[in-house]
C-alpha cells in the first residue's frame, strides 16, 4: 500500500468538492503573478502596488506565524508581522485586535491571526468595524469563508492544525474569489447588522 502526499490528498478534495457541491475550484497563483498587485474594488492604493497581508499570532501560533510569513512572501505579497516575536506568553487579543485594525482600515488587503485553536482571535477580530472573520481548519472551511462570506481576515488555530495542512488552507482562502449574487446580498445584511451598532 502506498501513501500520499498532502498535494494528493488536496487534489482528492478538490475533486471531491467540487462534484459534491458544484463549487468551483480555487484559482492558484504561481510566484509574482497578478495575485499581489491586483487590486480589490474600492481601493485607495495606487496601481501596482503590492498587495499587504498582515499577520500576528500569541505564543502558540509563533512559530506558524514565522512559517506562513515565508511563503507569503514567496507568493509575491508584503507581509505586516505586527508579533509576537518570540514563544513568550502573551494574550492573543492583543495581536487579533492589530491585524484587524489594519484590514478595517485599508492598510492591509486581508489579516492572518494565530493562537492555540483560532476561536478566540476571530471573535476579537469580528468586534472590529469592516472585519468579517473567519476560522478554517480545513480546504473547505477556507473555500466557504471566502466564497459565501467574503472574510478579509483568517484565524488558524496553531494547536489544532499541522503546517502543511495551514499552508495549504492559507493558499486557497487566498486564492478564493467571492461568489457574490445571492452571497452578496446576506453578506450585506452582516454589514447592516454592524452599522446598527455602531451608532
Amino acid at each position: 500500500m502506498s501513501t500520499i502526499d498532502d498535494i494528493q490528498i488536496q487534489q482528492i478534495v478538490q475533486r471531491v468538492l467540487k462534484q459534491l457541491m458544484g463549487l468551483a475550484q480555487p484559482a492558484t497563483f504561481p510566484v509574482n503573478t497578478p495575485l499581489a498587485t491586483e487590486m480589490a474594488p474600492g481601493s485607495s492604493r495606487q496601481s501596482g502596488a503590492r498587495k499587504v497581508v498582515a499577520i500576528g499570532a500569541d505564543h502558540g501560533g509563533f512559530e506558524l506565524k514565522e512559517t506562513l510569513k515565508a511563503d507569503l512572501s514567496g507568493m509575491g505579497l508584503d507581509v505586516n508581522d505586527v508579533g509576537t516575536y518570540s514563544k513568550a506568553a502573551v494574550d492573543y487579543p492583543d495581536y487579533a485586535h492589530e491585524v484587524a485594525k489594519l484590514v478595517s482600515s485599508g492598510k492591509a488587503w486581508r489579516g492572518i491571526m494565530i493562537d492555540g485553536a483560532g476561536i478566540g482571535s476571530c471573535i476579537v477580530a469580528n468586534k472590529v468595524p469592516r472585519v468579517r472573520a473567519g476560522m478554517a481548519y480545513d480546504y473547505s472551511s477556507a473555500v466557504n469563508s471566502r466564497e459565501h462570506n467574503d472574510t478579509n481576515v483568517l484565524t488558524l488555530g496553531a494547536g489544532l492544525i499541522g503546517v502543511n495542512l495551514a499552508k495549504q488552507i492559507v493558499k486557497t482562502w487566498l486564492s478564493t474569489e467571492f461568489g457574490g449574487e445571492r452571497h452578496a446580498r446576506r453578506v450585506e445584511k452582516i454589514s447592516v447588522v454592524e452599522k446598527v451598532y455602531l451608532k
